[in-house]
């Protein structure tokens, strides 16, 4: 099994982790059951976020029979001033069950809080890890420049960004500089949001890198079974499987949406999240459930787009999501007049 060491933290934890955000989705008895074999079968990193309804809580129940001292948990908020941050760190200890959390992240930074900076948010960090209730101070980003002043700042000891083998150059420079800064460094989105599809070139890329723990986001037991398989036999980088990235990458070149949410609710009702990505999940998972009478409704809605950039605003990577809603509706229609024609 490969070791990760998160930089200055010292934690030293087995690959994989285990991103909770998706077990909202399912009954709290599948949460446990699927948390409590990930447990079961070496995953020792557990990331989750009080901005995912009720993932911190069925984490929470499903390690509480196992003992603390074995197993790392990172969660995430999203106060934007003292009061909040309290109230919020509060409720992710009583939802963990646990009197202290290893890993704290200020989540989907839009900046980066510092002392002194007039917020009183870093100060809040501070105290808290003062009074033991954390153990790391750290920092979710979305957007690069963000992502790059956080490492430099060396205030944080921790960065969890996106990345997977999509991910630019720039992007991936992260990693060194992380490693640099002796910062650790927490890959989410390792599937970019679902284009990709198969889980052995995305674990031989992230196996590249000594200092960063990829956390999958899981639902289903079979994808978990995909992840414990790779515990004691890791996928290596090697001239297929790059070869392969390669190709990958040509197919999905340019600006693409991976599917966040941070965009929503629309004004209009457009699920755009999965709309304005449309054109590339026909042809990456060819599925008749997508050009479904519900799924043809839901793009028609883009003709209602008011263009108010709403959207585009709060794009964690900057897309200009009405175009790309425009040109996935155009794809789409040009899919759907095919197989009217078949």
């Amino acid at each position: 099994m490969k070791e990760v060491k998160l930089g200055k933290t010292k934690i030293c934890v087995v690959q994989n982790g285990f991103g909770a955000l998706p077990i909202q989705r399912i009954s709290k008895e599948d949460a446990i059951r699927l948390v409590r074999k990930a447990y079961q079968g070496g995953m020792r990193f557990f990331d989750t976020a009080r901005a995912y309804s009720d993932s911190e809580e069925k984490v929470g129940e499903a390690l509480k029979p196992f003992d603390r001292s074995t197993y790392y948990l990172a969660t995430k908020t999203m106060a934007t001033d003292p009061h909040q941050f309290w109230e919020q760190l509060e409720t992710s200890l009583k939802n963990l069950q646990t009197n202290y959390i290893d890993i704290y992240q200020f989540h989907c930074a839009g900046q980066v809080y510092r002392p002194n900076d007039g917020t009183g948010m870093y100060e809040a960090m501070l105290e808290a890890k003062e009074k033991g209730l954390i153990k790391h101070i750290g920092i979710t980003a979305h957007k690069l420049g963000v992502a790059q002043e956080a490492i430099e700042s060396g205030l944080y000891e921790t960065l969890q960004f996106p990345m997977s083998y999509l991910s630019s150059e720039k992007e991936q420079e992260l990693i060194v500089m992380c490693k640099e800064h002796d910062m650790g460094y927490i890959a989410m989105k390792g599937l970019a949001g679902g284009l990709i599809n198969k889980s052995t070139p995305a674990m031989a890329f992230m196996s590249q890198f000594d200092n960063v723990i990829p956390i999958w986001g899981i639902q289903k037991e079979s994808e978990l079974n995909e992840w414990l398989a790779f515990m004691d036999e890791t996928p290596q980088m090697n001239e297929k499987i790059a070869e392969f990235i390669k190709k990958e990458k040509e197919e999905i070149a340019g600006s693409f949406c991976r599917g966040c949410g941070y965009c929503m609710p629309c004004p209009v009702g457009i699920t755009i999240n999965q709309c304005a990505r449309m054109s590339l999940m026909l042809r990456r998972a060819p599925s008749q459930n997508w050009l479904s009478e519900h799924w043809q409704k839901e793009m028609d809605k883009i003709n209602q787009c008011l263009h108010c950039n709403q959207c585009a605003s709060k794009c964690p990577y900057e897309l200009d999501t009405p175009t790309l809603l425009q040109e996935n509706l155009k794809d789409y229609q040009a899919v759907l007049a095919k197989e009217v024609e078949v």
